[in-house]
C-alpha cells in the first residue's frame, strides 16, 4: 500500500510544497524559515514516524500567521490525499505526552468531521532566539496551524496542555502528542485491514 502525498499551495502570500510518506521512518527534510516552527515539524515527523518534505517561503515581512497557517492546511491536505478512503485505519488515536514539568494530551478521530478544541495554556509572548534570522515565533500561530490541520484532513482533534509552565515545553509536548496519536490513528488495523472503521461504511 503506497501511502504517500504531494501537494503545493500557492498563493499571494504563501508558496508551500510537502511531501509525505505515512509509513515512513521519521526523516524529514525541511526548507523552512521559521527557526522554531521547523523545530516542531522535524519533531513531529519524527514522533510520527512521518517522512516529510517541505519546501515553504511566505511574506513574513507581514508576519508569521499566513506561513504557519497554510502549512497547517497542506500538511492536513496530504494527510487526508494519502489515508485515501481510509480503509483499514485504526482511526482513533491519543497521547498523554511528558515533557519535564509539562503534561500535553492528544486525542483524535479521523472521522471526516473537522473540528478542534485547543486548549494550550499558552502566555501569548513570542518565543525569541536574538540574532538568529527567523528565530522568533509568534505563539499565537500555533493555534492556526492546528486549525489549518484539522479543516484540511477533516478530523476531530483535542490538544490540551494539563499543567505546565514554559511555552516551549507546552507547545512542543502538543506536537509530539499529536503526532502520536497521529501515528496510531493511521496505523492499519491487521484485525480489519479491509473494512472502513464506521457504521456508515464511509468516513467522508
Amino acid at each position: 500500500m503506497n501511502r504517500t502525498a504531494e501537494i503545493t499551495r500557492s498563493t499571494k502570500e504563501t508558496n508551500i510544497t510537502i511531501k509525505l510518506n505515512l509509513d515512513g521512518s521519521g526523516e524529514a527534510a525541511l526548507d523552512y524559515p521559521i527557526g522554531f516552527m521547523k523545530h516542531m515539524l522535524n519533531t513531529f515527523a519524527k514522533h510520527g514516524l512521518f517522512d516529510l518534505d517541505i519546501q515553504a517561503s511566505g511574506d513574513l515581512e507581514v508576519d508569521q500567521h499566513h506561513l504557519v497557517e497554510d502549512t497547517g492546511i497542506v500538511l492536513g491536505q496530504c494527510f487526508a490525499k494519502a489515508l485515501g478512503d481510509k480503509r483499514g485505519i485504526v482511526r482513533s488515536g491519543s497521547c498523554l505526552y511528558p515533557m519535564d514539568e509539562t503534561l500535553a494530551r492528544a486525542a483524535l478521530d479521523i472521522s471526516g468531521r473537522a473540528f478542534l478544541v485547543f486548549e494550550a495554556q499558552l502566555s501569548g509572548v513570542p518565543l525569541t532566539a536574538d540574532g538568529i534570522p527567523g528565530g522568533s515565533f509568534q505563539t499565537d500561530t500555533v493555534e492556526d496551524f492546528w486549525q489549518g490541520f484539522v479543516s484540511a484532513a477533516a478530523l476531530t482533534l483535542h490538544l490540551d496542555i494539563l499543567r505546565g509552565r514554559s511555552d516551549h515545553h507546552k507547545i512542543e509536548a502538543l506536537f509530539k502528542a499529536a503526532a502520536r496519536a497521529l501515528r496510531q490513528a493511521c496505523e492499519i488495523d491487521g484485525r480489519a485491514a479491509d473494512i472502513i472503521p464506521s457504521t456508515k461504511g464511509v468516513l467522508v
